[in-house]
């Protein structure tokens, strides 16, 4: 009877994990479609995008259009692509470059000699903040920046949702007080 229980208690904690496991699967795997959607205008397309995220993710060596990536810092969570983006994207625009081709972008994010990139700088072991003050930026300002224009185009098109307030009729005078 002992050994009945056991075995139960084991297939139930087994069931348990791979649930769990599962789950967090696909967290992660929505978070990179969340990462690919919010990085399509700087990648060119969301093609191209979820190409980015997922070969910075498995750190491997991946192509966008005839450009080769091949991310120095190697496997990298959400977390840290979203904030490589972020630095690479505000570099960007800070040479005034909104549509970067996958050239620029490459160059950005990897660099070359003299001037190493985002993920270049990140393999070397600098910090985010390093690497941001390297640029001339603020992490915490790249960041904020980044959710508020987020924030500002939700609201924005919330507000041009909204049907229009009807006026209300004047009430009529009451006699007698």
């Amino acid at each position: 009877m002992l050994k009945k229980r056991w075995i139960a208690t084991l297939v139930a904690l087994v069931v348990l994990a791979a649930g769990w496991f599962a789950g967090v699967q696909l967290a992660l795997a929505e978070n990179r479609e969340a990462l690919a959607d919010k990085y399509a205008p700087l990648a060119g397309s969301e093609a191209n995008a979820k190409t980015l995220v997922n070969g910075l993710h498995e750190g491997t060596e991946f192509k966008i259009g005839s450009t080769a990536f091949t991310p120095p810092a190697g496997k990298m969570g959400n977390g840290n692509i979203d904030i490589a983006l972020a630095l690479a994207q505000a570099k960007l625009k800070e040479q005034g470059i909104a549509n970067p081709t996958p050239e620029q972008l490459r160059t950005a994010l990897i660099g070359d000699a003299q001037h190493p990139g985002v993920l270049t700088l990140r393999a070397e072991g600098k910090g985010w903040g390093y690497i941001a003050h390297t640029m001339g930026l603020k992490l915490g300002e790249v960041m904020r920046a980044e959710k508020a224009e987020r924030q500002e185009r939700h609201e924005r098109t919330a507000r041009n949702e909204r049907p229009e307030r009807p006026e209300r009729p004047e009430k009529p005078e009451r006699h007698g007080r």
